[in-house]
């Protein structure tokens, strides 16, 4: 405990005791996420609204092509990231109980695992033929 006569200034009595700067990475990365995921919806928007109309074996063949299906993929990714992220905030703000947090966050970080695996592996299949 500090003394009323400390000569410290109040910033550097709490310097170390605030985050543990985990949070900035967390801030950062939802944005990126974010500003990838409007460039990756158009080029999704794009490729969706080429394909109106035209027969599945044309589809198929437009997501064969590799810069279709890198894109695509990019926005999978995206996309699961960005959304990990976006709930686990939510969960962490309106959760008050630190065992069902835990497990909310888990079972936050599983589901996103599982969705952009099962799109990952949808555009993989279409890509090389499967």
């Amino acid at each position: 405990m500090l003394s009323k006569s400390s000569m410290r200034t109040p910033l550097s009595r709490v310097r170390g005791l605030g985050s543990a700067k985990s949070g900035t990475g967390h801030f950062w990365l939802q944005r990126v996420t974010a500003v990838a995921n409007v460039v990756l919806a158009l080029a999704f928007l794009c490729v969706v609204i080429s394909l109106i109309g035209k027969p599945y074996p044309e589809a198929v063949a437009t997501l064969s092509r590799p810069v279709v299906g890198i894109l695509m993929l990019l926005f999978v990714v995206s996309g699961a990231i960005h959304m990990r992220l976006g709930m686990q905030v939510v969960i962490e703000d309106y959760v008050h109980g630190e065992g069902l947090k835990v497990l909310a966050v888990m079972a936050n970080t599983f589901f996103a695992v599982a969705v952009g695996a099962a799109c990952a592996f949808a555009l993989l299949k279409i890509s090389f033929g499967g």
